[in-house]
């Protein structure tokens, strides 16, 4: 005999696919629709309800105008807050994902702009992994929604689910949806906390030797030849002869090659933890580098350009 569970969950994914939290992975960006919006009464609404019940039997039984009008008068209240409550997610478009680099370890930032066509809409509540974050939509004014994510691995990380959700304007009911955008957040991997220097090449031993340039080195007697720019007047006045300025750049720091295959008596991720700490302290030295892997090479470069391409390829070797 077939069993009747898949078949059963297959039937509500087909109905009732936002109820069941199966949707697949969707594109940005993503409109909200009567379609994907549900809505129950929340614990407060029921009891409410259940009020409003006993009220209506009391004013039926003794023929009370005034409790019956205020029973009508409250119930109408209730079906507004619950057309309101879904007019708040009714015509939501959520899309715009902006992130920064992260490492692996340390929560990403990430932003979504949510906006809506017309009328204003209050007290939205996003839910990611436990964690909500509430907002308002103004029309014609996307609203920015943070919130952080962990991360525990290097590579892409895909979004989770998320639930926006609003109980807005009594708290009497819930309605919700739930988004599964396909999108993902490249991971950066950790750097190793320390570890030796790469080697440099002997062939860049001599690369930094002084040459004329702006830094001040020292003083000498002038001789004829000398550019009068570099003359050091004031101080030629007290020593009642002229002294010239010598002026030399600091000596360039030396090119880093940084090679995988250099490393020896590691393992994968320990050469890719080291190659990490070895790029970010190459940028952060202001000095030139250039990596070399087994599927990839990055010529001698410098900058946040070289440096993301870099990292990139560190965060998805497999």
């Amino acid at each position: 005999m077939t069993p009747r569970g898949p078949g059963l969950l297959a039937w509500a994914e087909r109905r009732l696919p936002s109820l069941t939290r199966l949707r697949p992975r969707e594109p940005l960006p993503i409109h909200l629709h009567r379609r994907r919006i549900y809505i129950v009464p929340t614990g407060f609404g029921l009891g409410f309800s259940l009020l409003l019940a006993v009220m209506l039997l009391g004013a039926l039984n003794y023929t009370n105008n005034a409790a019956l009008g205020l029973t009508c008068l409250l119930g109408s209240a209730v079906v507004g807050s619950m057309l309101v409550a879904f007019r708040t997610l009714n015509g939501l478009v959520v899309g715009g994902m902006r992130t920064d680099s992260v490492r692996a370890g340390s929560p990403a930032r990430v932003s979504l702009d949510v906006s809506a066509p017309q009328r204003i809409r209050t007290a939205i509540r996003l839910d990611v992994e436990g964690v909500q974050q509430v907002f308002t939509v103004r029309p014609g004014q996307p609203a920015l929604v943070e919130f952080p994510l962990e991360t525990s691995f290097r590579g892409w990380l895909p979004l989770p689910r998320l639930r926006i959700h609003t109980r807005w304007p009594m708290g009497l009911f819930r309605a919700w949806s739930w988004l599964h955008p396909d999108q993902a957040i490249l991971v950066y991997p950790r750097a190793e906390a320390l570890g030796p220097a790469p080697m440099v090449p002997s062939g860049d031993a001599d690369r930094g030797r002084p040459r004329a340039g702006d830094e001040l080195a020292s003083l000498r007697e002038y001789r004829a030849g000398d550019p009068r720019r570099q003359i050091a007047w004031k101080l030629s006045a007290r020593h009642h002869s002229l002294l010239v300025k010598d002026l030399e750049q600091p000596a360039p720091q030396d090119d880093w090659r940084l090679d995988w295959d250099a490393m020896h008596g590691l393992d994968d991720e320990s050469r890719i933890a080291r190659l990490a700490r070895w790029v970010d302290e190459a940028r952060d030295s202001g000095r030139r580098w250039s990596l070399r892997l087994p599927d990839a090479y990055f010529d001698i470069a410098q900058g946040d350009e070289h440096y993301h391409r870099c990292m990139t390829a560190l965060a998805l070797r497999p």
